[in-house]
């Protein structure tokens, strides 16, 4: 059955030191506030899995939290680069990071492989590319049946995937609305799915055009509003642009980033108080 736990349980509970971690969001429903826990709670040696990792990703390789990224791109979106992430892997500060990059459709095909519970996926892709050459999880074979050279990818079966969505209802179900990217492949292809929610209902509207998430496949739910936040939950808040924008100046110097999560998430209980270090209220 599901369990319905605070978010700083669940994390504690369920992701050690050393798992790997998806924490999926296409542009939205990006799982800030479980991120920021993993922080607070001093995560080390993390696997980190992500199609697009972005700010919080960032402040996760900042802290030393992981090991390992497996991507296929990474940047502040419509800002620039990612400080911390090139900062470990140009200058291996404040730990060397291991990358394991990969085209969009290469992570698509290796997350719904996992969910599949096949050993790789299968695609086009990678003709032109440089980065088989780099990466040696890049291979191919040739197809059985008409002779095609494929490219082939191992299937991404993280030991945990974390979601935030708009709603569950009281049994585990989760409905997930507006854009969406490889949440659905990336929470079936996990050993344990946790999901942060905007609110808890007795019954989830019908799911037009959205995703829904049983609850047999749904491990663990928490209750967090504006848990997305500074990502956007569509039809609950929008995306702060100007968090954003201003992440990039505090990301550029060593200093002034770890100030800045020692005020903002070390030193706060839980995301209701982050947001409201930073003199915003809660979505």
């Amino acid at each position: 059955m599901t369990e319905f736990l605070p978010l700083s349980e669940a994390i504690a509970r369920h992701v050690p030191d050393g798992a790997s971690v998806a924490l999926e969001g296409f542009t939205h429903l990006i799982p800030f506030a479980a991120g920021h826990e993993l922080i607070r709670q001093g995560r080390r040696d993390l696997h980190l899995i992500r199609m697009t990792p972005d700010l919080i990703y960032d402040q996760l390789i900042g802290m030393g939290a992981a090991r390992r990224l497996t991507f296929s791109w990474g940047g502040n979106p419509g800002v620039g680069s990612l400080h911390r992430l090139r900062d470990a892997v140009e200058k291996g500060w404040p730990r060397p990071l291991e990358i394991d990059e990969h085209s969009h459709a290469g992570m698509a095909a290796a997350y719904s492989a996992g969910a599949a519970r096949l050993p790789f996926g299968l695609l086009r892709g990678y003709i032109g590319s440089d980065l088989p050459a780099h990466n040696p999880n890049i291979r191919n074979l040739r197809c059985p049946y008409t002779g095609e050279q494929l490219a082939t990818v191992p299937a991404l079966n993280p030991d945990v995937t974390i979601l935030h969505a708009q709603r569950a209802d009281r049994r585990g179900n989760v409905a997930i609305e507006g854009i969406i990217g490889a949440q659905r492949e990336a929470g079936l292809a996990a050993r344990l799915l946790i999901v942060t929610v905007e609110e808890i209902v007795d019954e989830l509207p019908p799911a037009m055009n959205g995703v829904l998430l049983p609850h047999f496949v749904v491990g663990v739910i928490s209750h967090c509003p504006g848990g997305a936040w500074p990502s956007y939950a569509h039809g609950r808040y929008a995306r702060d642009n100007d968090f954003y924008l201003r992440w990039d100046d505090i990301a550029r110097d060593r200093d002034r980033f770890g100030a800045w999560i020692r005020r903002h998430v070390q030193g706060t209980a839980d995301h209701r108080a982050f947001i409201a270090s930073l003199g915003r209220a809660a979505a």
